[in-house]
């Protein structure tokens, strides 16, 4: 039996101030459409698998949130992670969470705050990719084609490109500067690494044992947990204790049996305001306004965000992001949008004094 695992517990700190740890960007109707993030992940998964083979992880501070929003899903389906560790862990615990439950043989890995423009593709291409992996001994990921030499996601090597077949993963290459993500797009071998796995629970589980004991062993002492009453509290006890590291440093990155299948899906991770601002339509001046009334004079390449009936008006600004929320105002220059992250823990740290 398959099923989907929603991961839905990430801060989106990028995203700030819309994004904040009270409600992160996978709660927020970021694209202005009447769904957030997360509902419409929860929607494209039910065109894969009924909604009891749907299972989000999310931070045990978020599992209101996650019901509130999606109330049709099964409140046993709804898993707190008590600690923040990374993809490793929380992929880990999903697998022995399935172990548990009857039936139950292989599951994808989706993130809650992706975007699929190429809905039906994006269903053809996870179908054929559970096909491969109930079938052979492989993990397996959903790579994209890229559509630009982005330095902002990491790059998969196969030999060569085709969108019908799975292939041997080569290589997986960090996020590169833009000479070397030109020269990636040049080759014609190189996709983006979307974050998006699948694999049966047998392959993970022996992946864990091979590459990562260590989290493995401190999740399955008491095996017999899973499924029960008493997996929340246990769970208390061990999750904390496990190593905090991403899926890809913890297994892909080690293991010989990692393949891939590209896919061309009109897809985007919405990580930063810079990929909203290229995801969403912009005006004859190259904004993304999102504003009740605003007048604008020699604004250019920027994206303006003001809630509420607030009259903006900004003259003289090129290539910046203008956020206003209730609490915040952001105003910084798109080319250092990197550095939003850091702010926010500084502002944090501040706080906390």
């Amino acid at each position: 039996m398959r099923y989907i695992v929603i991961m839905a517990g990430g801060l989106g700190s990028r995203f700030w101030p819309s994004s904040t740890e009270q409600r992160p960007k996978q709660f927020l109707d970021i694209l202005g459409i009447g769904k957030t993030l997360l509902q419409m992940t929860y929607d494209r998964s039910l065109a894969i698998v009924p909604r009891e083979q749907i299972i989000v992880i999310t931070n045990k501070v978020y599992i209101d949130l996650v019901a509130e929003q999606l109330p049709e899903l099964p409140l046993e389906n709804i898993l707190g992670e008590p600690s923040r560790n990374n993809t490793g862990p929380c992929i880990a615990y999903a697998a022995l969470h399935l172990l548990s439950r009857k039936g139950a043989s292989s599951f994808a890995v989706l993130a809650s705050d992706h975007v699929m423009l190429k809905e039906n593709e994006f269903v053809i291409s996870i179908n054929k990719a559970f096909d491969y992996a109930e079938n052979h001994n492989a993990i397996l990921t959903l790579s994209i084609k890229p559509s630009r030499p982005d330095t902002g996601y990491g790059y998969i090597e196969v030999a060569d490109h085709d969108l019908h077949e799975v292939k041997k993963v080569l290589s997986f290459k960090e996020k590169p500067d833009l000479d070397k993500a030109k020269e990636y797009l040049q080759a014609g071998t190189f996709s983006w690494n979307s974050g998006i796995f699948i694999w049966s629970i047998d392959t993970l589980l022996k992946a864990f044992k091979n590459y990562s004991p260590n989290i493995l062993k401190t999740l399955s002492r008491n095996l017999e947990k899973f499924g029960t009453k008493e997996e929340e509290s246990y769970l208390e006890e061990v999750y904390p204790l496990t190593e905090n590291i991403s899926i890809d440093y913890a297994l892909l990155e080690k293991a010989d049996n990692v393949y891939t299948l590209t896919a061309d899906l009109g897809w985007s991770d919405l990580g930063t305001w810079n990929s909203l601002h290229d995801f969403l339509e912009k005006d004859e001046n190259l904004n993304v306004v999102q504003s009740a009334s605003q007048y604008l004079v020699d604004v250019q390449n920027s994206i303006i965000k003001v809630d509420g009936n607030k009259k903006v008006v900004i003259k003289g600004l090129e290539n910046f992001i203008v956020i206003d929320e209730k609490d915040a105002l952001l105003i910084y220059p798109k080319s250092d949008e990197q550095e939003i992250k850091g702010v926010v823990s500084m502002l944090s740290n501040q706080e906390k004094r």
